[in-house]
């Protein structure tokens, strides 16, 4: 259809032109009108703090308060709710994905919410944040690397910052851009749930290992395949009393800064772009309203510049009562929360900030105090000038380059415990009993954040299972023979291999104040084996130190494998000797459950010392 310009309008903007010439100004279709200049903040040849403010100062309030909320994209209606209400984040909880769970299907959905993101007036992208806590894990296909006790064992920093750069290769191919990793956390409770993604009990590892946030955010944001790292949980997560997830660490401020913060420190000191608040109490206080902790010693005296983002809907947990109140979120973000996750509920968190704001409560220097932090992130990454999913990176999730170094990581992760008589390594032409229920499961290996929070049994994703490895090994797979219960082994057998241990769980189900032995099922299986009399391996996935002291003198030799993900002929490979074991504790092993907790230099008697590992 084609409209006409009414004659009076002609010559009015005619005279408006010949007026623009005669004062010496640029008239219209002059290439120097500043209708034909992109405004200030998206020039990328611009310094990032100038185009934040420039930014800054176009916007309402409504766009500032939106850059501060964060939601689950299984809130959301469609992607038009983002322009709708001016939305600054989206993530994928544990298990939200789109369907089919594929990479090509999830570049599809992050695109298409960069667009609804775009069509806004002044066109600001999201940030999508997931938990890639060992590989891009949500994302059926991708490579599935130790969880963060393993690769504690194998204590190479270089290593960590490689499957960081993996990781972050494989998030950039599916658009992905934010990843809610890595956990600094100090484990000091094995019965704790969230043991496994602590690098180890003392403050060194997991400040060693924080070269993951090198490995993830590259030499430069700005590169296509990096993405933003988050240090969590800040901080004290992993000194709760009792191992309580979300509960209250009752330590000193010397023994907090001594043996909590120093991986934030040296996070900070890598540039780490956000910082993840603890669901957790600090003598009783939570987290998420600190203001000392977050404003004062985060943000004042470690100089952090980033952004502070609250974890899943762990602002509305102040006050105790289900259901944000404008109360909590004043005093999460004055204390120093900028983005704030609510999952589920972003149009109340919404119209709440924004009754905060009016009311004075929450200042509008604070509002662009968070908002500058955010907006710095979404600058130095590159997303003005790239919102998309770079497709060239979507080939990398699941390749085999990536899967060749997860399994290399899988060896080094390996901790040879007891090997009497040289029961190790095995020969290639052995004639072996494989056993147990986590021996032909890449869900009981993965262990939690695998395609689902909690994590699952069975194929979850693809990959090697750790019998699978040792049938590839074995000079001819035939001599390989397994049952789940450990039945049928005679003497026909040289050696009899038994993979028992911990099935998947994450967070608040992971938790086992009552005990860390053996499950029924296992002891059962172990049972079977040892009556045989032939020479018994046991090879132990697991989360954390499990309560063995009890059974270990009926086994021959105890390999920890930890939760070595998705390449399982990593433990094939110490199995057989072609890579000899090297990795240590990095947890103290408890001789007894009513032990915990038990830490190195606390003046308990170990099962096995923190740093312990044989070889051969």
């Amino acid at each position: 259809m084609t409209y006409r310009t009414p004659r009076r309008l002609l010559v009015t903007l005619a005279a408006l032109a010949a007026a623009v010439v005669a004062l010496g100004a640029p008239g219209p279709g002059s290439p120097d009108t500043a209708a034909a200049q992109p405004p200030p903040y998206q020039d990328p040849g611009l310094p990032v703090d100038e185009r934040v403010e420039d930014l800054l100062g176009r916007m309402t309030l409504a766009e500032k308060i939106g850059q501060m909320t964060l939601v689950d994209r299984s809130a959301l209606d469609s992607p038009s709710d983002l322009a709708t209400h001016r939305i600054g984040g989206v993530l994928s909880g544990g298990g939200s994905a789109p369907t089919p769970n594929t990479a090509e299907s999830w570049a599809d959905m992050y695109d298409a919410f960069q667009d609804a993101a775009l069509s806004t007036p002044l066109a600001i992208p999201v940030l999508y944040g997931v938990d890639a806590v060992h590989g891009h894990n949500n994302v059926r296909g991708a490579t599935i690397f130790p969880h963060n006790i393993g690769l504690g064992a194998a204590g190479d920093p270089t290593l960590v910052e490689r499957i960081g750069r993996a990781t972050a290769e494989e998030m950039a191919g599916t658009g992905v851009d934010w990843n809610f990793a890595p956990c600094l956390c100090v484990a000091r409770d094995d019965r704790w749930g969230r043991t496994y993604e602590s690098f180890g009990e003392t403050p060194e590892l997991p400040t060693a290992m924080a070269t993951l946030v090198t490995g993830l955010q590259g030499e430069s944001l700005g590169d296509p395949a990096s993405v933003l790292a988050t240090a969590k949980h800040y901080v004290g997560d992993g000194g709760t009393a009792g191992g309580d997830d979300q509960g209250d660490t009752r330590i000193d401020e010397a023994e907090l800064r001594a043996v909590h913060l120093p991986p934030y420190r040296e996070a900070i000191a890598r540039g780490v772009g956000s910082v993840m608040v603890s669901y957790s109490s600090w003598n009783g206080e939570k987290l998420h309203g600190h203001d000392y902790l977050v404003n004062e010693l985060l943000k004042g005296e470690l100089g952090f510049e980033g952004f502070v983002v609250s974890d899943w809907a762990g602002v509305d947990q102040l006050d105790g009562r289900e259901g944000f109140t404008g109360a909590e979120i004043s005093d999460a973000v004055n204390a120093g929360v900028d983005m704030v996750m609510v999952p589920h509920d972003h149009v109340r968190f919404v119209e709440l900030l924004r009754a905060e704001v009016e009311a004075g409560r929450v200042t509008t220097a604070r509002v662009d105090d968070a908002n500058r932090r955010i907006l710095a992130r979404k600058f130095e990454l590159g997303l003005f000038e790239r919102p998309h999913t770079d497709r060239s990176l979507t080939a990398t999730v699941g390749s085999a380059e990536h899967r060749e170094l997860a399994r290399e990581a899988v060896a080094a992760s390996q901790v040879l415990l007891k090997n009497d008589g040289g029961t190790l390594p095995l020969a290639g032409d052995a004639r072996i009993l494989v056993a147990g229920k986590n021996a032909d499961d890449i869900g009981h290996q993965s262990g939690g954040w695998t395609i689902s929070w909690q994590g699952g049994s069975g194929e979850t994703t693809p990959g090697t299972t750790i019998l699978e490895g040792i049938r590839a090994r074995a000079g001819d797979a035939s001599q390989v023979v397994y049952d789940r219960e450990g039945e049928g082994v005679d003497g026909s057998y040289d050696v009899a291999v038994a993979v028992v241990g911990e099935t998947p769980y994450a967070e608040g189900a992971g938790d086992r104040p009552d005990g860390l032995g053996l499950d029924e099922e296992d002891r059962a299986t172990l049972a079977n084996l040892r009556a045989s009399g032939v020479p018994l391996v046991v090879v132990l996935v697991s989360g954390r130190p499990l309560d063995v002291a009890d059974e270990i003198d009926g086994w021959d030799a105890l390999l920890a494998a930890w939760l070595p993900g998705t390449e399982g002929a990593g433990v094939a490979d110490v199995l057989y000797g072609d890579r000899a074991p090297t990795g240590t504790l990095p947890v103290t092993w408890m001789a007894d459950v009513g032990q915990q907790p038990i830490n190195e230099g606390d003046g308990q008697q170990p099962l096995f010392p923190y740093g312990f590992g044989l070889t051969y």
